[in-house]
């Protein structure tokens, strides 16, 4: 049973930065991509960033490009979200998860077959 576990959520004031990591626990498993989405209380779960590995490429969410960077590494199948200049807005339960089908998609969640348990991310103003 393939696991994500992240960390590195908490309490932040706006302006500030955050690094969520995630990495796998459990058996072994090859990945195509892998992402973060995240969830704010009374929305729906949203496309945050991602990294294809087989083409090198990252992909952001418009509300978050030019502040967070996901980067990462392929062989242990660990990613991470720099998070900076964080806004109220950002507040979420930020989840990452994993593609292994190799039809890749990177911003639909329903493409993603492994997901953690989401880690808390509160910005105030």
């Amino acid at each position: 049973q393939v696991q994500l576990v992240e960390s590195g959520g908490g309490p932040v004031q706006a302006g500030g930065s955050l690094r969520l990591s995630c990495a796998p626990s459990g058996r072994t498993f090859s990945t195509y991509g892998m992402g973060w989405f995240r969830q704010a209380p009374g929305k729906e779960r949203e496309f945050v960033a991602a990294i294809s590995w087989s083409i090198s490429t990252t992909y952001y969410a418009n509300s978050v490009k030019g502040r967070f960077t996901i980067s990462g590494d392929n062989a242990e199948n660990t990613i991470y979200l720099q998070m900076n200049s964080l806004k109220p807005e950002d507040t979420a339960v930020y989840y990452c998860a994993a593609d292994t089908s190799g039809d890749y998609h990177p911003t639909a969640d329903i493409e993603y077959e492994y997901w953690g348990q989401g880690t808390q991310v509160t910005v105030s103003s």
